[in-house]
Parts: structure tokens; C-alpha cells; sequence
């Protein structure tokens, strides 16, 4: 991956900063410099760090998910509304994180979004018209898997929009994202890095594993070819659109164990919840059959192979 910032597009961030869309000079854009970059030529990561090891990983793993069940009993208990945003390019982890954040939280509470490809009458509507109508309500967290941002990644990169929608989109977007803030919603926005080695291994590793096989699409093998234009299209996209009110946090995820535990960090660290009281539940009696006994009934058990 290319460094944030290296690209030519990234010169527009100075004209758009006049028009009121970055108001803050200490957004987390201006701070991307000091986290790790990729190399320009063959986009493999210039640090190296040892993979994390799955026992270290597992025990933060279950404190971590521990504190999201806290934030989501908050969540609840306040009514508060909160939305966040995984873009990034196809295989740099998006699923797997969020899987992460809602394997041990309520899908009433946490709402895993990702929407298919849009109907003849949703693409008639205004554009981020579907993505409104799953936005949070009270007590709920609306997590986008891939967001209203396809207008600035995948739409260009394979000519399903064109240059001015496009631009026209980057041009609207922090409004919209400024009324989300201005009527409560806690927005936070994160954009996963992966190195051109990392993915070519991860997509590989989906042509040979049929459990993942259906995470591979046409799509993805022609969008892996134009990596670098999706480098171009994304320093576009941070360029406009990191502002004040709603910064985009880059992670480096080549290492995704890594990656899953400081995106839940930083995303707990966002939420100003408050850690659970320590339970005061106690199991009732031990029930008793009070003269019960089970009919012979013909049952049909499953089979038991194992």
C-alpha cells in the first residue's frame, strides 16, 4: 500500500480544508504520518513485527469483548446512538473484525449492515438514501460492513459511477455526516490498511480454503489488480472527507490479530461507557420433576456421528 498522503489527489486537501470541511488542524489525517507506511514499490509493509501469538491474542480478546458488553449495557441504559464505518480494501479484514465485535454482544443491540447490491429502484433514489434507513436508532450500534464510501472506492475504481458523481459525492458527504453528529450519533470511522503481499496471500489462501471460497467474488480478483488506483481513489476520499466531526482512524491490519484488538480498543475508547457493575445474580433452586416423567414418545433424534 502506498503511504497515506504520497498520492497526488492528496493535494486537494488544502483547497477543501478552505471550504470549512476540516475546521480542526489535529483531525486524525494530520496524525497518519506518524503511524506505519507501506513501500511505494511493491507495497510490502517497511515494518517488521512479529505475528501475534493465539494464546496472548485469545485472553485480550475476552477482556476486550467483556468491556463491549459493558458499552452495549450502556448503549441500552442511555439510548445512545452510535454508527461505525469499516472501509478498506477486499481480504483487509473488515468481516473478521466486525464478527469479532458482535460475537459476544446482542445482534439487538449491535446490527451487523451490509447491504447487497442496490435494486433498479434504490439506484432511482438519492444515493445514500438506503443507507439512512439503517442508520441507529436509540440503544443500538449500526456497524457498516463496506458504507455509503463505495462512491468514493469501488464505484470509481471499476466504472460503476462517474468522475462527477463521484466528486460530487466528496463535496456533499461531510454535511451529511455533520447532521448525523448534530442529532446525536456518535460516527466513528475506520479505514483498514493491507500491504500488496498480505493481500495476495489472503486471497490465495480464499481460492484454496472452501470455507472461504464464498468470500471470493469476480469483483474482488479485478479490483486486486487495480490496488493502486484504490490507493488514489482512498487518499481522495481522506483528503475530503476527514473533518472535525468525523475523522478517519487508518489501521495498519497486514498483522489481523493486531488489528482486532486496537480497533476494539480504540472503538471502546471513543464511547464514554461505563464499566459494569459487578453481578449480584444468584442461580434459583435446582428445579425438581414434582412427578414429571417423559412420555414414550417417537422421537426423532439426529444422528451421532461424533
Amino acid at each position: 500500500m502506498q503511504p497515506i498522503g504520497a498520492n497526488e489527489s492528496m493535494s486537494k486537501k488544502s483547497k477543501r480544508s478552505k471550504k470549512g470541511h476540516r475546521s480542526e488542524r489535529d483531525s486524525s489525517l494530520d496524525r497518519v504520518a506518524s503511524q506505519p507506511t507501506m513501500d511505494d514499490a511493491d507495497g510490502t509493509a517497511d515494518h517488521a513485527r512479529p505475528k501475534m501469538k493465539r494464546k496472548a491474542y485469545e485472553k485480550e480478546m475476552r477482556r476486550l469483548q467483556g468491556e463491549l458488553v459493558a458499552m452495549q449495557e450502556w448503549v441500552k441504559a442511555t439510548g445512545a446512538k452510535v454508527c461505525v464505518v469499516f472501509e478498506g480494501l477486499d481480504s483487509a479484514g473488515k468481516g473478521g473484525t466486525i464478527r469479532r465485535i458482535t460475537e459476544r454482544t446482542s445482534p439487538r443491540v449491535f446490527k451487523h449492515i451490509a447491504l447487497p447490491t442496490p435494486t433498479e429502484r434504490e439506484k432511482s433514489q438519492m444515493y445514500i438514501q438506503r443507507y439512512v434507513a439503517n442508520f441507529p436508532a436509540a440503544g443500538e450500534v449500526a456497524i457498516f460492513d463496506r458504507s455509503w464510501y463505495n462512491r468514493a472506492g469501488v464505484e470509481p475504481v471499476m466504472g460503476y459511477c462517474t468522475t462527477e458523481q463521484t466528486e460530487k459525492f466528496l463535496e456533499q458527504v461531510p454535511a451529511v455526516e455533520k447532521a448525523m453528529v448534530d442529532n446525536n450519533i456518535i460516527l466513528i470511522k475506520y479505514w483498514l490498511n493491507v500491504s500488496v503481499d498480505e493481500q495476495t496471500r489472503r486471497l490465495e489462501n480464499r481460492i484454496d480454503d472452501p470455507r472461504k471460497i464464498w468470500k471470493l467474488s469476480p469483483t474482488d480478483l479485478k479490483s486486486y489488480s487495480r490496488h493502486f488506483q484504490y490507493c488514489r481513489a482512498r487518499d481522495a476520499m481522506l483528503a475530503s472527507t476527514d473533518t472535525a466531526w468525523a475523522p478517519w482512524f487508518v489501521v495498519d491490519n497486514d498483522d489481523k490479530k493486531r488489528g482486532r484488538l486496537n480497533i476494539i480498543s480504540h472503538l471502546l475508547s471513543r464511547i464514554p461507557y461505563e464499566p459494569m457493575r459487578p453481578s449480584d445474580v444468584a442461580m434459583p433452586k435446582r428445579p425438581r420433576p414434582n412427578g414429571y416423567v417423559a412420555p414414550a414418545l417417537p422421537i426423532r433424534w439426529i444422528p451421532t456421528p461424533f
